[in-house]
């Protein structure tokens, strides 16, 4: 609930209530009807709730900054399924069932429905080839194409913001390579080949700085042996050694393994250097992400016990292993691919549910500590259609990383995964914005939280605000 409607409103005038001191009735009266009317209120609160909750679009504040209003505007997507295929007898045989829903068009990559998820190259991000009307426009789920002219390849990534060089760099999986299953019952993979890392001033033109931890070729005994698997890197600066780190996951082929890796660079453009992998607080880490505080603290947030919790504990000093303290969050909830962000002393987190290479519906979580207790607000997607909303618009989240001078203005990094083709996967970068009523009562508590709601926006296209963009 809103601030404004927790603080008493200066300009109402007092009300008394005339009645005969002393007498049982008239008092009796008065909580009844006290009752009654916070009873009615709650009603109405409830079902307004809900109705923001089945149309996917809450109740903003009203005191955003008319820079945002392109970002708020809720855009609708509607995608319709096409007919059956006409098929032969001897196939329906071999293959009664097609796919129905929009999730199952989605993952067949002979889909009709392909190209709006994954369009062709034509359409592609070309930031050295686009001016005029379409200079600094994201476009959802389109190639990316670096300044060289091929496309990015960063997934599972993280920004980093440099004050040192004024720039940002984007880490993240290296997957131009072919997809393949190691064994009948595998999930789709690529051979290692390294962390991509791409520079920008304006968070649209970014320069590939080349592959910065490459795979080990011959030693199959490394962590990061070709047939092993490194995902979700993230890299953070520490002012104490003037190093720059990197956290990743590290797994075998069969994801065993489950364990954190690090490396460390004198220069955000690499090499770095790999130091080790560990298990940390001796349990199984698989996705994970690093965060660190205004304190200068960084702390690592990884799913453990079978992806069935996460947990949170801070790192050491030179960021280089975690120390004993760690705490269990969002127990049992089933949650992974957690991006955790900072807004106004709170702290957010959006993480995905475990199915996969399939998409699924994300969720919102807030902590006054980031240790927790974290409760969880609801899905934060706006916009689209109901199947967006419940498939975070067909990606994975990834990174959340602010806009600076735009206070409560975010950009949320998610992955649209293409499990027949993983160097095609999509980047889907939208506006993340915080603000507004949540749209679900805490999980152990009657009422609503007192931190406003996180909302990311569906946008077929959409830009930064034009200041932000004008300083590049």
């Amino acid at each position: 609930m809103e601030n404004k409607m927790r603080m008493r409103n200066k300009y109402r005038k007092p009300t008394t209530l005339h009645c005969y001191a002393g007498s049982r009735y008239s008092k009796l009266s008065i909580v009844v009807c006290s009752l009654i009317g916070c009873l009615i209120m709650f009603h109405f609160y409830f079902l307004n709730q809900s109705q923001q909750s089945q149309t996917g679009v809450p109740q903003m504040q009203s005191n955003y900054h008319p820079l945002y209003r392109e970002l708020i505007e809720v855009e609708d997507d509607t995608i319709k399924i096409p007919p059956p295929r006409k098929r032969s007898p001897r196939a329906i045989k071999r293959k009664p069932k097609r796919p129905t829903t929009l999730i199952e068009e989605f993952l067949d990559e002979s889909s009709q429905l392909r190209y709006l998820f994954f369009p062709g190259v034509k359409t592609a991000i070309d930031p050295m080839k686009d001016g005029g009307n379409e200079s600094f426009y994201y476009h959802p789920g389109r190639i990316w194409l670096d300044t060289d002219g091929n496309p990015i390849q960063a997934h599972g990534g993280g920004i980093l913001y440099d004050d040192r060089s004024s720039m940002y760099y984007w880490y993240g999986e290296y997957k131009d390579g072919p997809t393949y299953h190691a064994h009948k019952k595998a999930a789709a993979r690529v051979d290692i080949i390294g962390v991509g890392c791409y520079s920008s001033k304006d968070l649209w033109k970014w320069k590939n700085e080349g592959i910065v931890l490459p795979a080990e070729q011959t030693d199959e005994t490394h962590d990061l042996h070709i047939s092993n698997v490194l995902e979700r890197p993230k890299v953070i600066y520490n002012q104490n050694t003037n190093k720059y780190i990197m956290w990743m996951h590290i797994d075998d082929t069969n994801y065993t393994k489950a364990a954190v890796g690090i490396a460390v660079s004198d220069s955000p453009t690499g090499p770095f250097t790999y130091i080790k992998s560990t298990r940390p607080h001796d349990s199984d880490s698989r996705d994970m992400t690093i965060f660190k505080d205004d304190d200068n603290t960084a702390y690592l947030i990884y799913s453990s016990d079978d992806n069935s919790e996460l947990h949170i504990g801070p790192l050491t000093q030179d960021y280089l292993d975690v120390t004993p303290v760690v705490r269990r969050v969002l127990v049992g909830q089933h949650r992974e691919a957690p991006a955790l962000f900072k807004h106004e002393g709170t702290y957010y987190m959006v993480t995905s549910g475990c199915t996969g290479w399939a998409p699924n519906e994300a969720l919102a979580h807030a902590a006054e500590n980031i240790m927790g207790p974290w409760e969880t607000m609801g899905n934060p997607c706006v916009g689209g259609n109901k199947v967006f909303r419940l498939t975070t618009f067909f990606a994975q989240s990834t990174f959340v990383f602010p806009l600076p001078g735009f206070p409560g203005v975010f950009v949320f990094m998610a992955d649209r995964w293409n499990p027949a083709d993983l160097r095609d996967s999509r980047y889907v970068w939208l506006p993340l914005l915080v603000g507004g009523p949540v749209d679900r009562p805490l999980d152990y508590s009657f009422g609503f939280p007192l931190w406003p709601r996180v909302s990311i926006y569906w946008h077929k296209r959409w830009r930064l605000p034009y200041k932000l963009s004008a300083k590049k």
